[in-house]
């Protein structure tokens, strides 16, 4: 075999979202594209805010000299600036650009700050049910994935990341709003978060980060407030991107934000710059970094997707679904009425319906649904989950 047995074995296990969105475009060649519902994968349906257009626009139109050329690794400073003052008023603390690094997006965040931060065989502690690519992205920098198990409503269990400290332990990641599950953690838990980091670093002397994946941040309903880690604490790195608040996806634009109260903010900078010349990401996308600026405080309408989420809760619960109430991102996480979550989604499948077993994110048993779909889909895509509900005795009303 020609490729290394590390990522054979990684192939092996990879991403299940992207398995069920293959066999979806095979059954939309069979059936047509308007008779599959597709919910397998997060990709948002909604157009960019026609501020960003009008943006794009100008810029096409009068372009400025150089646009198109390298800039300093950690991004344009006029934009990290924008974004600086965006997180100075939202934290009340003292940001200023040079805490900001341009990335190819979340992911390539991401993949950056585990290699400014990991040595061989160091853990990072990882809340599941979580997003399968986390595995991936911590063991490219030969990092290990430490799992705890959340509580029944997929609530932060302080009591299991407690027990998952370790001498190896380097870091805690947390996504929030959380993808699969659309669950907000609240700001007591990460309160009593950040008290747990700051013991385990002096009881183990070495200075572990609490790392937040916040690509849902704009994506919260029903008036819940995000709550800002960088407040719970000092050593905590936020990765985002406007692949969802924006619904820019494909222009792979987010960033990296290192909390100025950190004692070690310029040593740590230093760092991740290196990593987003080194892994071969050399810097964000010019044009986008550009565009993105003036926008820290726009986004698209969040009320679409709150309205999807609603129709589909509704419905679903009637049917007998059990399902956590999601507060933000895009997803649906109900629980599988059957052990073989695998089983259950091939089930839907029969009904043209796709989603993405639990299995692929490390939660047997329940099964993923993403809603970043046209209304119609859902509406369309009812009538098949009530007879599977019907099928299994789910007990809807």
């Amino acid at each position: 075999m020609a490729i290394s047995e590390k990522v054979k074995n990684a192939l092996e296990g990879a991403s299940w979202v992207r398995r069920m969105f293959e066999q979806g475009e095979e059954l939309k060649k069979l059936y047509g594209e308007e008779n599959i519902f597709d919910f397998s994968l997060g990709n948002p349906n909604l157009e960019p805010p026609a501020s960003l257009k009008k943006a794009l626009k100008a810029l096409a139109d009068q372009p400025i000299a150089g646009m198109h050329r390298y800039m300093p690794n950690n991004g344009y400073v006029e934009t990290r600036r924008a974004i600086a003052q965006y997180i100075a008023e939202e934290s009340g603390l003292p940001f200023e650009e040079k805490h900001i690094v341009m990335t190819v997006g979340a992911a390539g965040g991401l993949n950056v700050v585990f290699k400014a931060l990991l040595d061989e065989g160091d853990e990072v502690i990882v809340p599941s049910p979580y997003f399968m690519e986390f595995k991936f992205y911590i063991e490219n920098s030969g990092g290990r994935i430490r799992l705890v198990e959340t509580h029944d409503d997929f609530s932060l269990n302080l009591k299991e990341i407690e027990k998952a400290f370790g001498k190896k332990t380097k870091a805690v990641l947390i996504n929030s709003p959380n993808n699969p599950t659309g669950v907000v953690y609240n700001r007591e838990s990460l309160e009593e978060l950040g008290k747990l980091l700051k013991e385990k670093s002096r009881e183990l002397k070495r200075t572990l980060y609490l790392i937040t994946d916040e690509a849902y941040r704009r994506i919260v309903f029903d008036q819940v407030k995000l709550p800002i880690a960088f407040q719970c604490y000092p050593h905590t790195i936020r990765v985002t991107s406007h692949s969802k608040d924006l619904s820019l996806p494909g222009e792979r634009i987010g960033y990296i934000a290192a909390n100025p109260s950190c004692e070690e903010v310029g040593e740590l900078i230093t760092a991740i710059v290196f990593a987003n010349r080194t892994l071969g990401f050399v810097n964000a996308p010019a044009l986008m970094q550009r565009l993105v600026a003036p926008l820290q405080r726009n986004s698209i309408n969040i009320k679409e997707y709150e309205e999807k989420r609603d129709l589909f809760y509704h419905s679903l619960s009637s049917y007998g679904y059990r399902i956590v109430k999601p507060e933000g991102a895009f997803y649906l996480f109900p629980k599988a009425p059957i052990e073989d979550d695998i089983a259950f989604v091939k089930e839907l499948q029969s009904k043209r319906i796709l989603t993405v077993p639990g299995t692929g994110f490390g939660k047997p048993g329940y099964f993923r649904i993403a809603y970043a779909v046209d209304r119609r889909v859902i509406e369309k895509s009812l009538p098949g989950f009530k007879e599977v509900a019907d099928k299994y005795e789910m007990g809807g009303r």
